[in-house]
């Protein structure tokens, strides 16, 4: 991590090579019109869990001569998907559209040799996203949804519900670690205490998709569920503080 120190009116020397607490930033020093030097950082925490929640997304395809066939024939089908989702106990409150599209389909095989595209009709493409918190049977779910001629398989994306009860904890942590940090400093340019005067929060969630190549044939109708591993999420607070240095 850098840090950047400067002062107006009033310096005031901070060590750089002083041993790092946590994971600060940034950090700045400005002096107040009382001369009394103030003191920014930042200090981040993660904190990794077991996810206990996670979106997956699947959709159909279909094409027909006419775009009316085409929406009512793919209707049809993502009705039939849908109604699989359902059956695994998925509520409707957590099925959720993501994506409707209709566009026509040429052929440009015979480009080469000097011919227009030749038009073949229109394909739609219709999407949803679903929400899960019955992990370890996620693989099932799956390959119920590629059994009723789900398609395009999206995720899964692992996250944790509760996040914030569960960043508690790293709030503790981070801030003990800024008032040591901010101690230190002012001891260090012979100040007697640091005196906090602001602070804020910021959190980042970073539990992402992982991808998964789903595939199903007849040969596999006996298999067992694909495996799904969900590992853990990954979860950053950030807070910024603000101290005075107090003669």
């Amino acid at each position: 991590m850098r840090y950047f120190l400067s002062a107006s009116l009033l310096s005031v020397a901070l060590l750089a090579a002083m041993p790092m607490i946590g994971h600060a930033q940034t950090m700045t020093t400005t002096t107040a019109q009382n001369d009394a030097p103030l003191l920014s950082f930042s200090i981040t925490e993660e904190v990794k869990s077991t996810p206990d929640a996670a979106t997956v997304g699947a959709g159909v395809q279909t094409m027909a001569p006419t775009a009316v066939q085409a929406m009512r024939d793919n209707a049809v089908k993502m009705q039939k998907l849908v109604d699989a989702i359902k059956g695994r106990g998925i509520p409707a409150k957590d099925i959720q559209t993501t994506g409707i599209s209709l566009s026509p389909q040429y052929d440009y095989s015979r480009s080469n040799n000097g011919e227009p595209p030749r038009f073949v009709g229109y394909q739609v493409s219709n999407q949803v996203r679903v929400k899960t918190r019955d992990i370890p049977r996620l693989g099932e779910m799956l390959d119920a949804m590629v059994v009723a001629g789900g398609t395009n398989i999206d995720g899964p994306s692992f996250f944790a519900e509760n996040v914030d009860a569960q960043m508690d904890a790293a709030r503790a942590t981070a801030f003990r670690k800024a008032q040591e940090r901010a101690n230190r400093y002012a001891q260090i340019a012979g100040y007697r205490s640091a005196r906090l005067v602001s602070l804020s929060e910021g959190m980042v969630t970073n539990g992402g998709p992982v991808p998964v190549a789903y595939m199903r044939a007849a040969s596999m109708d006996k298999a067992g569920a694909a495996p799904v591993e969900p590992g853990q999420v990954s979860n950053s607070l950030n807070i910024s503080v603000q101290y005075k240095l107090e003669r």
